[in-house]
């Protein structure tokens, strides 16, 4: 499996037991949907490998605890500490609506109610308090906030964000 075909689930941040189960950090608002993974890809060097899951439960607010199979003691354990785990992309349930996943966005036209078509969306910046969307407009960079009062439609069929901003912050990058 290929990593662009797949999305990050989360870390494996620590060993639950000595009987090789492990705690695995989720980068998810809804853990609850990764409680009855039958099989996860976890990267080991810059390959995703698969892992049969024996039994998952969640374990304190973000934490997933997972016995995976055939790893039975602590040295197994060790072996995957500090790996992220992947998951095919077919496995996130679809969105309706103004909802999107960050990645199901790249590349669609960026269009504002003001000044049109602004640019192609090229990645969603989600380090920063608040997620951006960046922007390429014809070789500049134009960063919009991500904020659902902004976004007026999202069209999936054709490929295009329809926003209404507010006034004057398209303009700081087109002057």
């Amino acid at each position: 499996m290929r990593k662009e075909k797949c999305f990050y689930v989360g870390t494996v941040v620590n060993k639950f037991s000595f009987k090789g189960e492990l705690l695995v950090k989720l980068d998810t608002d809804e853990p609850e949907l990764f409680t009855e993974m039958e099989s996860v890809f976890i990267e080991i060097g810059k390959n995703l490998v698969p892992f049969f899951i024996e039994r998952s439960q969640l374990h304190k607010s973000l934490l997933l605890r997972i016995k995976i199979e055939d790893i039975d003691d602590d040295a197994g354990a060790d072996t995957l500490m500090k790996r992220d785990l992947y998951l095919p992309l077919d496995f996130l349930p679809k969105l309706e609506g103004n909802k999107f996943y960050f990645h199901e966005v790249i590349n669609y036209k960026m269009i504002d109610a003001t000044h049109g078509d602004i640019g192609t969306i090229t990645g969603i910046n989600d380090t920063t308090s608040q997620a951006l969307f960046e922007i390429d407009n014809n070789g500049s960079e134009i960063l919009i906030p991500l904020n659902d009062h902004f976004i007026d439609k999202v069209d999936r069929e054709n490929k295009t964000i329809t926003i209404t901003t507010p006034e004057g912050l398209i303009d700081l990058y087109l002057s």
